[in-house]
């Protein structure tokens, strides 16, 4: 296959990089562009307001200067690369995106910009463990980014045209064990997360005030077929996820607002 990748954690990051050897070494032509630093949640947000520039280390690895994930592959497929891509696969995330997450992902956000692509696009993501705090997908120590490339080599294979609706694609979370520790593949949806925590407000060196970002929810729906009952299981979750946000089962309730 013909593949593009990328991810939000940024070039030099573990997890695309674990990636882009696995693909290579399975036979696959990879072409990997991302940004130059780490652009965690930068969900689809495209740079409108100033060029990108692009620097090259060779002929299939590309950095994006201060550009987000979004960057990257609407760059790659709207005239900065000749050659046609088969499919996205953005990743390996370093952490979940599990229910809430996939709004500020730009791990998802990087492969639903590959959602005209004729194979579906992929986003995957390596799960820390879960703690006595209920807190999903932080990373500690040694990670298992091999097990999760790993899945994503043994899944190519099974991927055909056809097989999601167009504009869909797939939310790939693994847990971080060895491969061989692996219980399975599930077929998911969403689960869902309380609200983050509040923010907290300190002092800069010259005092003046800053704030920063409280951490990600924690899990509320976790029920069985939900992302998080499968990562609980000790099993690889597959989400199908789609560019449409229209709440349908909202749209007759709201005909209402339309008489007179």
């Amino acid at each position: 296959m013909n593949i593009l990748i990328s991810n939000d954690d940024g070039f030099h990051a573990e997890g695309i990089q674990t990636l882009a050897r696995a693909l290579r070494q399975a036979g696959h032509r990879v072409t990997l562009i991302a940004p130059d630093r780490n652009r965690t949640a930068a969900s689809s947000c495209l740079t409108l307001t100033e060029p990108l520039r692009v620097h090259a280390f060779d002929e299939f690895n590309y950095a994006v200067i201060a550009g987000t994930p979004a960057d990257c592959v609407h760059l790659a497929l709207n005239g900065l690369f000749l050659n046609d891509f088969d499919i996205v696969i953005s990743g390996i995330n370093h952490g979940a995106n599990l229910g809430d997450d996939v709004v500020y992902s730009g791990t998802v956000a990087a492969a639903l910009e590959g959602r005209y692509l004729p194979l579906p696009s992929i986003a995957v993501s390596l799960v820390g463990r879960k703690g006595e705090d209920k807190y999903h997908g932080i990373l500690f120590g040694k990670n298992h980014f091999e097990t999760a490339a790993r899945v994503v080599v043994d899944l190519l294979p099974k991927l055909k045209e056809g097989m999601v609706t167009q504009r869909e694609i797939l939310n790939i979370n693994v847990p971080d064990l060895p491969y061989e520790q692996l219980k399975g593949v599930k077929i998911t949806h969403l689960g869902k997360r309380s609200p983050a925590a509040e923010i907290v407000k300190t002092n800069d060196p010259r005092g003046g005030c800053v704030y920063w970002l409280g951490a990600n929810g924690v899990a509320i729906d976790e029920r069985k077929g939900t992302d998080f009952a499968a990562i609980n299981q000790d099993c690889v979750s597959i989400t199908p996820l789609q560019a449409d946000m229209t709440a349908y089962k909202t749209l007759e309730s709201l005909q209402s607002l339309c008489s007179k």
